[in-house]
């Protein structure tokens, strides 16, 4: 399957992500979309069949720049715990940069009746569940990471602490700053990870 997007395809995920920052995602509609981009609604249907489509657009996009920035890391040479401390920080800027995304990922109830969404977004977390899991068992085995607490176990308590602070920031409106609070939340996990003497 083709992954590569059109130019104007790319221009409507960027529309649709700054309409649901603006207003939620029950703004993002096709007439809304059409009126924000300056054409027809039969344009948009000529690059999406309808506002589902456009969703999984964006969470394509969204699964590969996370696969880009958990590629990186497991590409590194650098201790397993600055590979997870530069994780979080990536995807703090990528949230603060595009806060619409966390809108769309955290989505779920929104989603439930939409078996392809909620199966996009099952597959984002699993990639993500795997790729952690991965780099916690390679800091273990170095003896960088603790290992009297289970890899999955470890990436399960971390991924749950990125997503519900992420999460907190979207529902104060994003009023604290989320890469300076971050690294706070940052220093505690690698904390949490660290050997036990």
């Amino acid at each position: 399957m083709n992954t590569e997007i059109t130019e104007r395809q790319q221009e409507i995920i960027n529309v649709s992500l700054a309409l649901i920052t603006e207003s939620g995602i029950q703004s993002l509609t096709i007439k809304n979309l059409a009126k924000r981009i300056g054409f027809a609604e039969s344009a948009i249907y000529r690059h999406y069949e309808n506002k589902i489509q456009i969703l999984l657009a964006i969470l394509d996009f969204f699964k590969r720049n996370t696969e880009q920035l958990f590629s990186n890391q497991l590409n590194s040479n650098e201790n397993s715990i600055i590979k997870i401390e530069k994780l979080f920080a990536n995807h703090f800027r990528k949230f603060t940069n595009t806060p619409s995304l966390v809108v769309v990922i955290f989505s779920e109830e929104i989603f439930r009746n939409e078996r392809e969404l909620c199966t996009k977004v099952a597959e984002i977390m699993n990639l993500n569940m795997e790729s952690l899991t991965t780099i916690i068992k390679d800091g273990q085995q170095k003896g960088e990471i603790r290992n009297d607490i289970e890899a999955t176990h470890l990436a399960i308590m971390i991924l749950g602490s990125l997503r519900m602070f992420v999460k907190q920031w979207s529902m104060t409106d994003y009023k604290f700053d989320l890469i300076a609070k971050g690294a706070e939340l940052i220093n505690s996990v690698k904390m949490l990870l660290q050997k036990q003497n």
